[in-house]
């Protein structure tokens, strides 16, 4: 889960070295970044006491701006190979198999959200009772919750447009254009006319290039709502409740990441 990508460590994107191995090197260095930022997170989650509330907001934006810098050079090397960031090289297979176009469901944020608000809700019942709540993801005021539920709606909307956007796409391969072109070099291949074929080459390279034109368009889209509902739900939040979410996002995005590698690893290892 990508939530779940300091805006450092960038690589050179004018260098004319774009391609998945360019991208593979500036998502681990990002990952680096990720798991510091993860410390001061943590810290600053176990030291919220003493740490003020301008320190707390600034930290949160340095994080929020760490995934706005993902998803801007996302972006900027999606121009250059749609087709790698939709199927990335740079992440484990588990990891694949539980992608929406090119990166975590938006929906997503509201599990995490809610999965990580129910166990310290449970960790201070007693607290609760008590009136001493912590302000964390357990204190949730009615006002957050009503916000997050019109968020949660709204971001459904959106993911279930772009994932018919997408699926529409999908079915444009088999059109009538792609079928007749099809059978045209096919039969030009069986005739061993390869004068024929080359010169349908144009063809065939624009009917690809008008799908991969298709494919950036919508991966944009998926990447805009992404970082569009993670933006949201952080102003919804407060500054400690943010700290508490960045934390749950990167715990699972790092462990979930490691332990995809670790699959991949074995699966390669000799019986």
């Amino acid at each position: 889960m990508s939530v779940l990508p300091s805006s450092g460590g960038a690589t050179n994107m004018d260098s004319g070295s774009q391609n998945p191995d360019t991208f593979n090197n500036f998502f681990e260095r990002w990952l680096v970044e990720q798991n510091q930022h993860l410390r001061e997170l943590v810290a600053a989650s176990r030291q919220q006491s003493s740490v003020d509330e301008q320190s707390l907001r600034c930290l949160v934006q340095r994080v929020l701006d760490h995934y706005e810098h993902y998803y801007k050079a996302k972006a900027k090397w999606g121009k250059q190979d749609v087709l790698a960031m939709l199927s990335p090289s740079w992440i484990s297979k588990f990891e694949d198999a539980f992608l929406w176009i090119g990166g975590w469901r938006p929906s997503i944020a509201f599990h995490l959200l809610y999965s990580k608000s129910g166990t310290q809700l449970e960790d201070q019942l007693e607290e609760l009772i008590r009136g001493m709540g912590r302000g964390d993801l357990g204190d949730l005021s009615p006002t957050q919750l009503s916000r997050i539920n019109e968020l949660q709606t709204k971001t459904i909307r959106e993911e279930k447009e772009i994932s018919e956007k997408m699926a529409k796409h999908q079915e444009s391969v088999a059109d009538s254009s792609m079928v007749e072109l099809s059978h045209l070099v096919s039969e030009m291949m069986r005739k061993g006319d390869e004068d024929g074929v080359d010169v349908e080459k144009d063809k065939v390279e624009s009917a690809m290039e008008s799908k991969e034109e298709g494919l950036k368009e919508i991966l944009l889209r998926a990447d805009d709502l992404r970082f569009r509902t993670l933006k949201t739900v952080i102003h919804i939040l407060n500054p400690i409740q943010s700290v508490h979410f960045f934390i749950a996002a990167a715990e699972l995005h790092l462990r979930i990441h490691e332990w995809g590698k670790r699959i991949d690893h074995n699966h390669h290892q000799p019986s």
